[in-house]
């Protein structure tokens, strides 16, 4: 082998792990997050978390990634630590699909249909038409089904570079020498694993160890105890993942380690076990990279079979490992509102986030529902109430924005950037919402303390301002959490009737106020009032903006505020005159 042969080998290599990266990536951006949204939601048994578990992993074509997400999912507080014991089992079992395709580079034959099976012959076909329909499709869909094709083209070409770079050490005794020494299984099962925990995949490792086996020089002896190595090196980069989580999420890495281990473990003696006594015939068979992925799939069904009834033992076990402390662990364990591990899929950190806004929603909702009553009869139980969401809406805010960062400098696409912009503008109004509330809130504690009251005919003024803010609240926020344009369309007028409000009743109080009715602080404190409640109508506005406008693929808030306050608007304009029947004061 020359150091021409090793460039080929290095570059065959790059080519191999960037394939797979944009193929895995493409296929995590076509599902959306809905893969990941099955697994939360459909793992109430083990049976059930195993069969999405491989399901999920054969799609994305990374174990690592989902039970990483796993760990995710149970650090949230989403799923216990029994109910991913399933999935983690089913993920070891979907990686194997990816030997199973990379073994097609070893089809041999002169028959044409054969020729045509074999990557040389169709990598450069779909390379091809993914290149064009990326360059020429719209649309974030059709682009990453281009990356999908692309990637597995390049993936395809670099093992047979990596083949092509290896065949000739089939000539070089050392490098015989040397896999003979793997065939000790203890040096075996290290090699292994350190491979993988060095490339972070075990896809990868096993796919090296497929091209390897073009040279005729790797037996049966030698590929058992590697592959093996290869599943508990894949272990690693959940290990990694499980760094500064909860007690629950390090059981959850535990567990994996503890699966393939005892995999490992049990592969071991009834393979050796089986050559002790009964001298196995293929022991000393070359292999090639069909029978790798035989190996790979058999020893992952045959580990999760004799180990799945087990499932409880184990979770009982990482209960003994790594034991609570009652006394410290909840008041030192950090909590987040999203787990940092969903960024690897960025359509469904998305989603969490979309759950998170919902929350922010009804907790701004409520806060003003509670102020506005609160101006009737002061309450010294929803005045702490208020206050307390008050400091949890700053908490999202704060937590919610920076996530966004995150999610912005991974790869997105128009559909994901534009979901992005939206949630963005809406924890920002819903944050100022809340924020209003506050201050109707110290209002009115201040009239409570200082007994100050205002007069009958003011209270009536802001009771029908006050309903015109608590419908409009109401609708900005369902309009929201159910993405409904139509009650969006609604916002505007509403919110113009409160500005027409606003201005009617400072002209009332301020006559009041000259009449001598009302003395000057009680004007100034009406004043707070009503431009608190038209801040909140004008942050609901901007509510509605936002769902309709980004609804329709553009965000372009004073053109659209033109053309719908236009005189020739008749939607608009009929709604207009209904709420300001409906809020007129008489």
């Amino acid at each position: 082998m020359t150091i021409f042969d090793l460039l080929t080998l290095i570059g065959g290599l790059a080519m191999f792990l960037f394939g797979m990266n944009v193929m895995g990536g493409s296929l995590e951006k076509i599902s959306g997050g809905k893969l990941e949204s099955i697994l939360e939601k459909m793992t109430n048994n083990r049976i059930k978390g195993l069969f999405l578990g491989l399901v999920v992993t054969a799609i994305i074509q990374s174990s690592g990634a989902v039970t990483v997400m796993a760990v995710g999912f149970v650090n949230s507080g989403i799923m216990a630590l029994k109910q991913v014991i399933g999935i983690i089992m089913g993920a070891h079992i979907g990686t194997t699909v990816t030997a199973w395709l990379l073994s097609l580079t070893g089809i041999e034959g002169s028959n044409i249909f054969i020729q045509l099976l074999k990557p040389s012959s169709f990598a450069p076909v779909l390379a091809f038409i993914g290149i064009i329909i990326n360059m020429f499709a719209k649309g974030d869909k059709k682009k990453n089904v281009a990356n999908i094709l692309i990637g597995f083209a390049i993936l395809m070409m670099g093992m047979n570079t990596m083949s092509s770079a290896v065949s000739g050490l089939k000539d070089v005794p050392e490098f015989t020498s040397l896999l003979l020494k793997f065939s000790n299984p203890l040096l075996g099962v290290i090699a292994g694993a350190l491979l993988t925990a060095v490339l972070q995949s075990s896809s990868a490792s096993v796919g090296i160890l497929q091209a390897l086996s073009a040279t005729g020089a790797v037996s049966v002896s030698v590929a058992f105890p590697i592959i093996l190595g290869m599943n508990i090196g894949a272990c690693m980069p959940v290990l990694i993942s499980a760094i500064g989580t909860n007690k629950n999420a390090k059981r959850t890495a535990g567990v994996n380690v503890v699966l393939a281990v005892s995999g490992v473990t049990l592969a071991m003696i009834v393979f050796y076990g089986a050559n002790a006594i009964f001298g196995l015939p293929f022991f000393a068979e070359q292999v090639n990279a069909t029978s790798i992925a035989v190996i790979h799939s058999v020893f992952n069904i045959f580990a999760a079979a004799v180990l799945f009834p087990f499932g409880g033992v184990f979770e009982k076990l990482m209960y003994k490992i790594i034991k609570d402390d009652p006394h410290t662990d909840k008041a030192n364990e950090e909590t987040t509102l999203i787990e940092d591990r969903f960024l690897l899929s960025p359509a469904y950190a998305l989603d969490k986030i979309k759950e998170k806004c919902d929350e922010m929603a009804l907790l701004a909702k409520t806060n003003i529902s509670m102020s506005l009553d609160f101006l009737k009869i002061y309450s010294k139980n929803k005045d702490e109430k208020i206050s307390k969401n008050e400091k949890l809406l700053d908490q999202y805010e704060d937590e919610l924005e920076t996530y966004l960062v995150q999610i912005s400098a991974l790869d997105l696409g128009i559909n994901d950037s534009m979901r992005l912009s939206k949630y963005s503008h809406a924890i920002g109004n819903f944050e100022r919402i809340g924020d209003y509330g506050v201050n109707i809130l110290k209002t009115k504690r201040k009239m409570h303390k200082e007994r100050i009251h205002f007069t009958e005919d003011a209270n009536k003024e802001l009771d029908i301002m006050a309903k015109a803010v608590k419908e409009i609240i109401e609708n900005s926020t369902n309009a929201f959490i159910n993405n409904d344009i139509e009650l969006a369309q609604t916002i505007e007028p509403l919110e113009q009737v409160i500005n027409n409000l606003k201005a009617q009743l400072r002209a009332r109080h301020s006559r009041r106020m000259s009449d001598g009715e009302c003395t000057i602080e009680n004007g100034m404190l009406f004043f707070d009032i009503i431009n608190s409640f038209e801040r909140i109508a004008d942050h609901c506005s901007n509510l509605a903006v936002c769902i309709i406008e980004l609804s329709q693929g553009s965000y372009q808030t004073h053109s659209y505020l033109k053309e719908v306050k236009n005189s020739d608007n008749k939607h608009f304009m009929e709604s207009f005159e209904e709420y300001l029947n409906k809020y007129a004061i008489r």
